[in-house]
């Protein structure tokens, strides 16, 4: 998956902005405010920041070298997943998902009303 097919994946989804909340060179996807992904442009290797539930976040990097402890994040609710390795795009998608239903999972229940009427 490339930056650009990553990015319309983000951006196809319910209540979601893009942002460069930190620097001119780091894209951060938010839903309702709350971020789920966030790449640096700058990079030489195009990685994402996943969020991702603690127990499969070592699975997935124990089963994959792609996908790493979150580099500048939580090291137990973030993985760096490099998006131009083995992992079929399939499967990035569904890394992808697990970030954004986690997040909407955990906002207000008035937010979670707000993104209906969307």
């Amino acid at each position: 998956m490339d930056l650009e097919s990553f990015r319309a994946y983000c951006l196809a989804k319910k209540g979601v902005e893009e942002t460069f909340p930190f620097d001119e060179v780091t894209l951060v996807f938010k839903v309702m405010g709350k971020m789920f992904a966030l790449t640096g442009l700058d990079s030489e290797t195009f990685t994402v920041n996943l969020k991702c539930d603690p127990e499969w976040a070592m699975e997935l990097r124990e089963s994959h070298g792609e996908i790493q402890p979150g580099w500048h994040m939580s090291k137990v609710h973030w993985n760096t997943v490099d998006f131009t390795g083995e992992l079929d795009e399939p499967f990035l998608r569904s890394l992808i998902d697990h970030s954004y239903d986690l997040v909407v999972k955990s906002l207000p229940k008035k937010l979670r009303s707000d993104m209906e009427e969307l």
